[in-house]
Formats: structure tokens, C-alpha cells, sequence
């Protein structure tokens, strides 16, 4: 078959950053299905995923297999009653089954909501009930939160239910769906509010694409392989490694590890000839923690982003991987909008880059004056094919994301006179932990669920390896004494209800939290200075 052209940038010789951002010109064509591009209209002999299991036995899937069975699990879902536009969450890990799952439901122009299997029985109810969603496909060990979450909701487990759909009768042909038809649903986090809902539209690939090339340094490549620990179930997962891998014809490689392993991660990568990588900053320094040094590895290029690393993990990547590590930025509403391209232009440590071609990035004061070598907000220029359609069912927060044209991030930083940008810090109180966007507002209403809690509030504090983590201030009910029991209580709650990562790392119970003459939690003041 006649493969299309897939790569969007020209590296040629002699190439600077000004010369990639002045011969770029976005070329987004007005039909566009992510699920066609990246299963129908690839080589079908060609494998598309690798998947090692905890037996050792080792799955190979070709992109004519998951054409063919993702054509099939669509037939299955349109005949439960799934129709386009509808939401269909996937709770479930890094599997064959996820990538089918949003494969089949944009091929049926319905939307699918990614829910990570670390989410508790709170987060994936509200997740559920805010979108609306039709029904959820599930992994064995998530069918009991998914039910207690949502106890009306039709759910598909993933084993012999959904096998059954991957070989019944499939779709006639795939919706022939506009590049601006919405594709997937993604939960941001909420600071005073619960989380909202960022939808994307199926064009919204085409705005990955200038990222994915500048940080995997020009893919593909002859032998490329794809590898991230980062669950699918996140954008950075999600659209920074396995989308645009199968989008350009890589094979991504996947494992069944639960938790991240510095030792295995080595192993991974050097059996299966890792080329490409997206690894979060706190796998990184844990990788480094370890002592384990390889000289066997295969990597061409490594993607981070979330925090930045500095140059003494800089230099480590180079001497332990073998290659350059190029970081980046963006956030659930506009990804992949600023970073690095080491063959191209110099890195500088902790910097987190420049405006990645295809993008505007500028730093503006309140007033949309732009700044050079002062603190204001990244902000991002629109329209852009990387910036979502709007925040689900959430007209007003919409327009408050977005000034005189410009996408507002909520993040401060800084760019001096060559162009590069630099993170300073958060606007508002949302937590980065481990590459994760934690938003304090969840975790409190978590905790407000708890017998004990009268008041509290969750702030961000340092941590070597995660970068920070949330830490709780509580004020108990009146006859409850503090203590550690009470504490570990605490943070069990949140952790069995919400999420791991959510969960505070430090219960600190005051008489009273700090206000503002209006009564507003102070939570600047908890801060450690």
C-alpha cells in the first residue's frame, strides 16, 4: 500500500531553530480520524505493539491487527448502543486493550475518556457523572471501583467480554469525521474547584506533531522503538508517546510492571532495543538512584517533562543512556508547546527550551504586555491545533482560559534574549508531583469526606525525587484528638478513595487554618519558605 508522507518537519542541512520555524506552515486537512490514521493507514505487516507480560511470554500486534480488531471492537460497541459523541471511559493500564479502545471509538466518532487504574472509587465517580459517559471499558482489578463508582453503568471488562467484540462483525466503514470532530476527553486539575474536562479534537495530533519530532530528534527512524513507564491514561502518556508513535509507524513497547523499576526499566530497554523514550523526571532520578549503569542500550533520544532536571542530570543522561535528554513543556489544555531539540539547538540546563516550531509562546503580564527577562505567565497563542475545543460543560471557565487571543497557562516564567523560556513556578496552587498535575481542591473535598475533618487545606511541598508532593493542614471536629493513627487514617482515606499520587505525604493538625479578611484559605502561608 502507498504509505502518506507522515513527517512534518524537513531536517536538512545546515538547519537552525530559525530556519525549522520560518519553513513551517501547519497543513491540516479539513477531514481527519485519529483512528484511521493510526491503525487503517499504516503498513498492516508492520508491528505496531510489543507487549511483555509478567510470565515473560511476549505478545507481537501488527497494524493490520489492530485495523482489523479495533474495526471489530467498533462494530461491538455501536451494537451495545455506543453512537458518536458519546463518552466511553477506558480504566484500565498499558495494554492492547487501551489502544484498541481508542482506536474503535474514534473510528466511531465517539469520545474517549482515558482513567487511570490508580484512580479510586471518588475520582473515577466524579470523572464519570461531570462527562456523562455512555459506559466504561475495564480492567479485571478496576470492575469493583468502576461499580462502586458507577452502579448503573454498562461496563465492558477487558478478557473474555471484550475478546467476544474484537471478533464479532466489524464496522463497514469508520465515520468520516471532521479534524475538528472532538476525539478524546482529558480531567485537568482543580485548585479550588473539582477537576474539569479539556476535550480535544482529532486534529489535535497535528499539534503534537512538531513536539514529537523535535524531542524523539526526527523521527521515524530505521529500527525506532517506543517506550514510556508513563500510563496511557495521561495526555503525556497518551499523545507525547503512544498516539504519535503509531501515527508515524513505530512500534511502541509495552509491559505489565505495575510500578516503575530502575533495574527492569534497564532491562526493558536494553532487550527490546529502546530508540525513543518518554521518561517523567522522577523515573529519571530514580534510574540515576540506582547505580545501575548499561552499555547496551540502544537509545537515540529521551523526552521529559514536568520539572527541570539541571545540568548535573543532564550530563548523567549522557554518560548512563548514551544520549541527550530534551525536555519540554505543556499542559492538558496545549501540549508540546515548548522544548528542546538537542541536534539543533543548544540545550541550556534548566531552561525548559523554546517555542517548538508551529507554536507562539510569549510571557505576559496581566495586562498582555509581553515581557523579556521578567517573571510573568506563559502564554500560548490561538488559535493553535494543539489547544483543546473547551473545557467540558464549562462555557464560562473557556473564556476566562484565554486573553485578547492568547492562552493563558496558569504557569509564571521567564525568557531571555535568545529565546528561551524558563519555568519559575505556578500562578495558582496546583501541585506538580512526579509529572502529575495534582489539584489541592479534589484532595480537600476528599478529606472533607472523613469523619474527623472539620477544615483543611493541601498545599505542594518539596521532595527530592517527586519534585514535590502534597501535604495536608487539618482542623479536626471538636472531641477528636490528633495523633498518627489518625493521620495514616487520613492519608488511607485519600489514597483508597482518590489516588496514590494525591495522597498527602504529611498530615500536619492545626486549631485553625489562616484566612483572608474574606474568609479565603490562605494556602501561600502553610508554603515552607
Amino acid at each position: 500500500m502507498d504509505l502518506p508522507e507522515r513527517r512534518v518537519l524537513v531536517p536538512h542541512e545546515g538547519m537552525t531553530y530559525e530556519s525549522l520555524v520560518e519553513s513551517f506552515r501547519w497543513e491540516i486537512p479539513d477531514r481527519f480520524n485519529l483512528g484511521v490514521a493510526c491503525a487503517d493507514q499504516q503498513d498492516p505487516d508492520a508491528v505496531a505493539l510489543v507487549a511483555e507480560h509478567r510470565s515473560g511470554r511476549i505478545s507481537r500486534y501488527t497494524f493490520g491487527d489492530l485495523a482489523e480488531q479495533s474495526d471489530r471492537l467498533a462494530g461491538g460497541l455501536a451494537r451495545q448502543g455506543v453512537e458518536p459523541g458519546d463518552r466511553v471511559a477506558i480504566v484500565a493500564p498499558q495494554s492492547v486493550e487501551v489502544g484498541l479502545a481508542h482506536l474503535a471509538l474514534w473510528k466511531l466518532g465517539a469520545v474517549s475518556l482515558p482513567l487511570a487504574s490508580l484512580f479510586g472509587p471518588d475520582a473515577i465517580s466524579y470523572r464519570l457523572s461531570d462527562s456523562g459517559a455512555k459506559a466504561a471499558i475495564a480492567y479485571p482489578a478496576n470492575r469493583a471501583k468502576v461499580d462502586e463508582a458507577a452502579p448503573h453503568l454498562p461496563v465492558i471488562e477487558t478478557g473474555p467480554e471484550f475478546d467476544a467484540l474484537c471478533s464479532g462483525p466489524g464496522l463497514d466503514l469508520a465515520l468520516d469525521t471532521a479534524a475538528e470532530d472532538p476525539a478524546y476527553l482529558i480531567y485537568t486539575s482543580g485548585t479550588t474547584g473539582p477537576p474539569k474536562g479539556a476535550m480535544h479534537a482529532h486534529r489535535s495530533l497535528y499539534g503534537h506533531l512538531t513536539g514529537f519530532e523535535c524531542y524523539y530528534e526526527f523521527p521515524p527512524q530505521p529500527d525506532d522503538v517506543m517506550w514510556t513507564p508513563a500510563d496511557w491514561a495521561w495526555l503525556g502518556g497518551l499523545m507525547d508517546a503512544l498516539i504519535p508513535a503509531w501515527y508515524y509507524g513505530i512500534p511502541v513497547l509495552t509491559s505489565e510492571e505495575e510500578r516503575f523499576d530502575p533495574g527492569a526499566a534497564f532491562d526493558l530497554m536494553a532487550e527490546h532495543r529502546v530508540t525513543l523514550a518518554f521518561l517523567p523526571p522522577t523515573a529519571l532520578k530514580m534510574m540515576r538512584a540506582s547505580g545501575v549503569n548499561r552499555s547496551d542500550l540502544s537509545l537515540r533520544a529521551i523526552f521529559t517533562g514536568g520539572e527541570p532536571l539541571g545540568a548535573e542530570m543532564l550530563e548523567w543522561s549522557e554518560e548512563a543512556l548514551g544520549c541527550n535528554i530534551n525536555e519540554g513543556y505543556g499542559q492538558t489544555e496545549a501540549n508540546l508547546v515548548v522544548g528542546n531539540c538537542a541536534s539543533v539547538w543548544p540545550v541550556r540546563p534548566g531552561s525548559m527550551g523554546r517555542a517548538i516550531p508551529g507554536h507562539e509562546v510569549a510571557i505576559q503580564d496581566d495586562n498582555g504586555n509581553r515581557l523579556f527577562g521578567e517573571e510573568g505567565e506563559i502564554c500560548v497563542r490561538a488559535p493553535d491545533p494543539v489547544m483543546m475545543l473547551g473545557y467540558w460543560n464549562r462555557p464560562e471557565a473557556t473564556v476566562e482560559k484565554y486573553r485578547d487571543g492568547w492562552l493563558l497557562t496558569g504557569d509564571l516564567g521567564m525568557e531571555d534574549s535568545d529565546g528561551y523560556l524558563w519555568f519559575r513556578s505556578r500562578k495558582d496552587d496546583v501541585i506538580t508531583s512526579m509529572g502529575y498535575r495534582i489539584g489541592p481542591g479534589e484532595i480537600e473535598e476528599c478529606l472533607m469526606g472523613h469523619p474527623a475533618v472539620a477544615m483543611c487545606a493541601v498545599v505542594g511541598v518539596p521532595d527530592e525525587i517527586r519534585g514535590h508532593v502534597p501535604a495536608a493542614f487539618v482542623v479536626l471536629r471538636p472531641g477528636t484528638e490528633p495523633s498518627e493513627g489518625l493521620a495514616a487514617d487520613l492519608q488511607n482515606h485519600v489514597r483508597t478513595r482518590l489516588a496514590a499520587h494525591e495522597t498527602p505525604r504529611r498530615v500536619t493538625f492545626l486549631d485553625e487554618l489562616p484566612r483572608t479578611t474574606t474568609g479565603k484559605i490562605m494556602r501561600r502561608t502553610l508554603r515552607p519558605s
